[in-house]
């Protein structure tokens, strides 16, 4: 927590309405080719725009996938190597999990591709809750278990790629906003190559491995008045020189939106050193994330500046401004 010190402040700002081009209902990733935004919007089904900024998107065309999945697919994450291949990360919730109820447990998958996002190859699960955690009694509207909700960040030196996400599984002291990494190296290759934190340490598989959330919750998910951050999205901040967390909180059943919160941190490697998070609007929508603009810089949802267009839900009426450093 070194940063307690010299907690960054935030405003929002008021501005002109910008719509993704296609239904919102997770985490929208974006990244550049040559002089070409693209953005990727999912609402159960992954759809793909591009354009010369974020302001002039083109309609929205459906992705494919190489493969079936037993319910829907959302791309949470995607980054582009030097070689022009795309690499994605997806939620997926599976049916059936819990019959006579519309529960679900999600899971988190990687993909690859080599026409900028058209068609993808699926690379597998890459993150699972542990087993012997589903509760089909969950009262919380949506999940009985699993992992999801994510966004995942590059290390400066490439090294490391990190996922930050939510895991509605297990003990109530299991449950919470999460981390876990793989090598980059091993990206062509994911399943069983994710690790993660638990304890102090890199040391769980990311299929079925046990986690220490960094952001416990405050209220077990499974129960009727759950409480607890979830739905994170990281960006580096050019101005602030550290990495900046949107997270949502979910109060009661029906996962009631409380309010949009901001977290800090320098490092991705230390899950623990993320600030405690700061309410930055109160109520509003689910999903709040960045599109970098200005300043010259080419931004994304993982790269912006001190000023940026905030977006929930897919819809932006807002510009973001970050303030001290």
């Amino acid at each position: 927590m070194a940063l307690s010190e010299n907690i960054p402040s935030v405003v929002l700002r008021q501005a002109k309405r910008v719509n993704f081009p296609a239904p919102t209902d997770s985490n929208s990733p974006a990244f550049w080719d040559g002089d070409t935004l693209y953005v990727f919007n999912s609402a159960g089904h992954p759809y793909r725009s591009w354009g010369k900024s974020v302001f002039e998107l083109s309609r929205a065309e459906s992705v494919e996938f190489d493969n079936e999945v037993n319910g829907g697919r959302w791309i949470e994450s995607v980054l582009l190597d030097e070689k022009g291949l795309l690499y994605g990360w997806y939620h997926h919730e599976p049916l059936g999990l819990c019959p006579g109820t519309t529960l679900t447990a999600p899971k988190i998958g990687a993909a690859v591709s080599h026409d900028k996002g058209a068609t993808w190859h699926d690379l597998g699960f890459v993150l699972e809750a542990r087993p012997g955690t589903l509760r089909c009694d969950a009262k919380n509207g949506y999940f009985a278990g699993g992992h999801g909700d994510f966004c995942v960040m590059l290390d400066e030196n490439s090294l490391y790629l990190y996922f930050f996400f939510g895991n509605y599984a297990g003990e109530p002291s299991e449950q919470g906003v999460a981390a876990a990494r793989m090598l980059w190296s091993d990206r062509d290759s994911p399943a069983g190559k994710v690790w993660k934190w638990h304890n102090g340490e890199w040391n769980e598989p990311g299929l079925g491995g046990a986690v220490t959330p960094f952001f416990p919750v405050f209220t077990a998910w499974e129960r009727e008045d759950c409480d607890a951050f979830w739905g994170p999205s990281v960006h580096w901040n050019t101005h602030l020189k550290r990495y900046v967390m949107l997270l949502n909180r979910a109060k009661g059943a029906g996962w009631i939106q409380e309010g949009v919160y901001v977290s800090y941190s320098e490092s991705l490697e230390d899950p623990t050193s993320w600030t405690a998070p700061q309410k930055i609007l109160d109520g509003g929508a689910w999903y709040p994330q960045v599109i970098g603009i200005g300043e010259g810089l080419r931004g994304t949802d993982k790269l912006a500046g001190q000023c940026a267009r905030f977006f929930m839900s897919g819809v932006s009426e807002y510009e973001i401004v970050f303030e001290g450093a």
